[in-house]
């Protein structure tokens, strides 16, 4: 009884301190302490598809990543600020992006 007893005690203890420390690491040897580093995200800027004015209509609505939007809305986290006939203007974290249909490049 005593050597059953002992027997479970023994075991016991040494599956506790198995799983403590490699067996095949060199001595003194310790596993390097994992360091957690922010992940930086980038989004990227919504494309511009198209933009709609009605002549009667004093708003402005536009195609960003092929979804209807008027201002105030946001797409891919991008709020519209403002929808000209001419320009898009968005802002996201403090910065702001005016995305044009056409570049203005004349050539002779």
């Amino acid at each position: 009884m005593v050597k059953q007893l002992l027997l479970i005690a023994l075991s016991v203890v040494s599956a506790s301190s198995f799983a403590a420390q490699d067996p095949t690491a060199p001595l003194g040897w310790s596993a390097p302490k994992k360091t957690t580093t922010p992940v930086k995200r980038s989004y990227r800027v919504p494309k511009l598809n198209s933009i709609i004015c009605q002549p009667e209509q004093a708003n402005c609505s536009a195609i960003l990543n092929s979804r209807v939007v008027s201002a105030g809305d946001t797409v891919n986290g991008y709020r519209v600020n403002q929808i000209t006939d001419q320009h898009v203007t968005l802002s996201r974290a403090g910065k702001q992006w005016k995305l044009q249909m056409f570049t203005l490049e004349i050539k002779e």
